[in-house]
């Protein structure tokens, strides 16, 4: 397999032994969005020692895979502690299926914003949306954390890469003209399995947008292997990037 369990686990131990005081997750943490594959996802999440209140999920598309997954909302079903928001209607669950997207965690001076563009997309598609109300409600949790450090999570990027026309966000030009309006500190996304740099225009200056390779991928190539990336956020004056790596000659990242 090319993700094999074992290094998830190798991940989540070695998560464990670093101090953090927070943790992303930028989606699929799963294949085909088979509740069984999502259940064994969600169980290496509950040995990370933060707990659900520091570490937060979004989906990515192989989340949503399928249409039984996405009616289903299988996703927020099984993740629903780590994509719950602080506020009152973040935590009101709809008819019993789970918490809404975006979504908005504070925790000190930093913010998060979690949202989703995962939809389910015939092959050979891998494409994402944020819709209308996503990108309205963005925009008023963005205006409200003016002040603090602003982390949007986004599985899809929302800038141009390979093979964009099949795996692209589609209404990108929009979040661009909302962050352009009320600016926001770091973008996180994921998808493209590689890590990645770029920026977009916001009103204060460029603002980052970073993807980072997968945390499981078992590749010989070294610039592939599974990493993660350790954010340094110091508010007011920018953030430093540290990456640990896997080493499958002893099963730890380094």
């Amino acid at each position: 397999a090319q993700h094999p369990v074992r290094i998830l686990d190798a991940l989540c131990r070695d998560l464990n032994g670093e101090k953090l005081d927070h943790i992303v997750v930028t989606g699929d943490l799963s294949n085909l969005s088979f509740p069984s594959e999502l259940e064994r996802a969600r169980q290496s999440l509950d040995t990370l020692r933060l707990g659900p209140r520091e570490v937060t999920v979004i989906p990515g598309n192989h989340d949503v895979y399928v249409w039984e997954a996405y009616f289903g909302r299988h996703f927020e079903r099984c993740f629903s502690p780590y994509c719950t928001g602080d506020a009152a209607q973040d935590n009101a669950e709809l008819s019993g299926k789970g918490p809404r997207f975006p979504f908005a965690r504070v925790r000190g001076d930093v913010a998060f914003i979690g949202c989703s563009t995962a939809l389910p997309s015939p092959p050979p598609l891998a494409d994402g949306w944020l819709g209308r109300r996503q990108l309205d409600a963005i925009e008023s949790q963005l205006a409200a954390q003016r002040g603090r450090f602003r982390v949007l999570l986004i599985h899809h990027p929302p800038v141009p890469y390979r093979m964009d026309l099949l795996r692209a966000l589609r209404d990108r030009k929009r979040l661009h003209e909302v962050l352009r309006r009320v600016g926001c500190e770091l973008v996180l996304h994921g998808h493209e399995h590689r890590d990645l740099r770029a920026s977009l225009p916001g009103p204060k200056g460029p603002i980052p947008v970073i993807g980072v390779g997968s945390g499981t991928y078992a590749d010989p190539r070294p610039d592939r292997r599974a990493r993660y990336n350790i954010y340094t956020i110091t508010p007011g004056s920018g953030f430093s990037v540290e990456q640990r790596i896997y080493d499958p000659t002893t099963d730890r990242f380094a």
